[in-house]
């Protein structure tokens, strides 16, 4: 016994040596080539029903570039012939500064790309925009974008599909409480054909006034679940839900008394994808364990972004039982 224990004391290392030289053996020296930095252009576009197109064009960043206001600034691109056709009419869009801009079409960009005027009234931002011009949305037309920068050309087509009105808005004060709830609101979605829409609020008087709409946690979806069905949903106040200064048990409530406007919205699928894609990247940003995300594009001619079409309604919802 004392024989075969020294035995395999022995022979212990000679097999470890053995091993280890097996695994040095079969290892392989991997070179992985990393393509580098290149720089693209990006189309951040839309046209709503009863509103003007507008554009804005910037050029993607390093990952190693500045991230001050400066850098941002700089990286927008006001050196473009940007044109749009209803297929009846084509037009130029004018490039001008968000700066320079009278109030009520400051109001009106500042809708649409999602800042309160006096920011943008501080920023001098470059945007292609029908300033002039008698072209807006309308329901059931398409929309094709044309971009011509530094020799290079970038179309795309977007439609504005019919809208679908809500048959209800409505609130009611959450379990447990009289004077704070969810906006609800009744929709019956059109059987046998694709639709996408996009939820915004804001509120026009009562505990706090908004100048432009404000998306919630998850503003767009389709119909691949509820084709044809009517059914009433909830939505949370994104608002007070992003203020640190509510109080924390009103927070993500519309109070009693609140006047709200919703801004119902359709899009076609194309756009839908891109931005149900877009906010899953953002909501899953910094998390190490989250699927990669592709975010797909409407453009074509090598540049990265979307031109959207927008059909909106809207409902004024008066916060009482």
């Amino acid at each position: 016994m004392e024989l075969r224990i020294l035995k395999s004391l022995l022979i212990s290392p000679v097999i470890l040596l053995s091993g280890i030289l097996f695994l040095f053996s079969c290892t392989k020296e991997v070179k992985i080539d990393i393509p580098g930095y290149q720089e693209q252009v990006v189309v951040d576009g839309s046209i709503e029903t009863g509103k003007k197109p507008l554009v804005l064009l910037s050029k993607t960043a390093n990952v190693y570039a500045p991230t001050n206001i400066e850098a941002y600034l700089n990286s927008f691109i006001s050196g473009a012939e940007v044109l749009v056709s209803d297929g009846l009419q084509t037009i130029t869009l004018e490039l001008v500064y968000t700066d320079e801009l009278p109030q009520s079409e400051l109001t009106q960009v500042s809708e649409i790309l999602g800042f309160e005027s006096f920011i943008l009234s501080n920023l001098h931002m470059p945007v292609y925009y029908g300033l002039n011009s008698t072209m807006i949305g309308e329901a059931g037309k398409d929309y094709s974008l044309e971009i011509n920068y530094q020799g290079k050309t970038y179309t795309s087509t977007t439609i504005l599909p019919a809208p679908t009105q809500l048959l209800e808005v409505y609130w009611k004060p959450e379990a447990g409480y009289t004077d704070r709830g969810f906006s609800w609101a009744k929709l019956a979605d059109p059987a046998g054909t694709y639709d996408a829409y996009k939820w915004e609020v804001k509120r026009l008087k009562g505990t706090q006034s908004d100048e432009i709409f404000s998306k919630p946690f998850n503003p767009y979806y389709d119909d691949e679940f509820f084709d044809g069905l009517t059914f009433d949903f909830a939505y949370e106040n994104p608002m007070t839900c992003r203020d640190d200064f509510e109080p924390e048990d009103m927070r993500c409530y519309y109070a009693l008394g609140d006047t709200v406007v919703i801004k119902y919205s359709k899009v076609d699928r194309a756009v839908y994808e891109f931005m149900e894609k877009k906010y899953n990247q953002v909501y899953s940003a910094g998390n190490p364990f989250a699927t990669p995300i592709n975010i797909p594009t409407n453009i074509k001619g090598g540049a990265m972004g979307v031109w959207a079409g927008f059909s909106s309604t809207y409902d004024t919802l008066v916060c009482v039982p």
